[in-house]
């Protein structure tokens, strides 16, 4: 089981700075997925904002989140 979520922070470009507790940090790109489904509403930036650690992954007001296993796998690790 990869580790899960415990601290999120939006980033002005549609990127989450995600810090996972195994205390290591990745930067997931959300942009790619701005234009499908209930992930549309997250151009707003005061909605994309609002992202909260939920249950060890991360979602939004709106019901949109995702697993953590794909944020930690396709999550980049920030220079």
């Amino acid at each position: 089981m990869n580790p899960r979520v415990i601290e999120v922070n939006a980033r002005k470009d549609f990127t989450i700075e995600i810090l996972f507790s195994n205390k290591e940090r990745r930067i997931f790109d959300v942009k790619p997925y701005l234009d499908k489904g209930i992930f549309q509403d997250l151009k707003n930036s005061e909605i994309f904002n609002s992202v909260k650690v939920d249950n060890g992954s991360v979602s939004w007001a709106g019901g949109q989140d995702f697993c953590p296993d794909t944020l930690y796998l396709d999550g980049q690790i920030p220079n």
